[in-house]
């Protein structure tokens, strides 16, 4: 999904996977299905955990666990995000994604 403009530019108007914050009381799973349903009323099972990625931006650092994933339906709403593409792994490389995010693409095209 693309992202809007956000406080730094080197994340402005790029491609990342859908996901977010762990609440305190939450397990990854459980985060990335809430998550899901937030930023766009898509309702996942969550399959088994694909890669973890730690990675240091300039301000921050993060740390991503991509898991492989199944959706219920085909409907969503995109909530906070500008725009989303499907594609194939073989075209992933085509979006402008964040830095994080491209080090799962790469695990995923391998």
């Amino acid at each position: 999904m693309q992202k809007g403009a956000t406080r730094h530019n080197y994340t402005s108007y790029k491609y990342e996977f859908p996901g977010g914050k762990i609440e305190s009381d939450e397990t990854p799973q459980q985060a990335l299905h809430r998550e899901l349903l937030e930023e766009m009323a898509y309702p996942i099972v969550v399959g088994k955990l694909f890669t973890t990625i730690e990675y240091s931006y300039p301000d921050f650092s993060i740390k991503l666990q991509a898991f492989l994933c199944t959706a219920a339906n085909e409907h969503f709403e995109l909530k906070e995000h500008m725009a989303f593409q499907w594609l194939e792994k073989s075209d992933l490389y085509k979006l402008d994604w964040v830095a994080a995010d491209a080090e799962i693409v790469k695990k995923l095209t391998k």
